[in-house]
């Protein structure tokens, strides 16, 4: 299995109540329960985390909107292509390795598909619900069963959630760590060929 963001917490409850079927997990942001203070943690290491407390300052506001009235975001975005546009590109510039320039990673034309999809088929409100419906059901946690599914990590110097490999190590049976020179959030298709050849150079042990 191999998932990123939503996809790593689905990842997640199969790995753990579903262990007997998972061979491999494959994640490129593993989800876990934040440490406090850690001398042991290198200068690169705090910073990662002073860039989390930076990102839920200034982009987590999205979460609570989704969180707690999705009904009337999806309105206002199903109503207008514009409004859905700025929605969903601000999140691609800026959570991917761009420097500000969102072209520069990302084709127009895949861009302008992802909207496409929300748009004619008019589902960013069911997707923006999945935030209401996680946070109500109490479904957005942190994991605090350790994963035993032999785990391989792909690091994004980019990513939302970079947590130390010292961290992980404790949540995760770690077999595989790579730190990838670029990428962001969008792994699979900001850097799709560094995503699928790490992908399939961890999952060819386990075939």
């Amino acid at each position: 299995i191999q998932g990123g963001d939503w996809g790593s917490v689905v990842c997640l409850e199969i790995a753990i109540r579903h262990r007997e079927h998972v061979e491999a997990f494959h994640t490129h942001m593993p989800m876990l329960l934040p440490h406090g203070p850690d001398d042991s943690l290198t200068e690169d290491e705090k910073r990662d985390l002073a860039d989390l407390d930076t990102w839920n300052r200034d982009e987590a506001g999205y979460q609570a909107i989704q969180g707690s009235k999705p009904q009337t975001l999806g309105v206002a975005l199903n109503d207008s292509p514009a409004g859905l546009a700025a929605w969903i590109l601000e999140k691609f510039r800026g959570w991917s390795d761009c420097d500000g320039d969102v072209e520069s990673v990302f084709s127009r034309d895949d861009l302008l598909a992802n909207i496409t999809v929300y748009w004619v088929t008019g589902t960013i409100t069911s997707s923006t619900r999945l935030y209401y419906e996680a946070f109500k059901g109490g479904r957005a946690s942190w994991i605090t069963e350790r994963v035993e599914v032999p785990t391989g990590v792909a690091r994004f110097p980019k990513e939302i959630y970079r947590f130390p490999r010292s961290w992980v190590e404790q949540h995760f049976n770690l077999q595989h760590w790579t730190t990838m020179p670029v990428g962001g959030h969008f792994a699979a298709m900001e850097r799709r060929e560094l995503f699928l050849e790490d992908l399939r150079k961890f999952f060819r042990g386990y075939r």
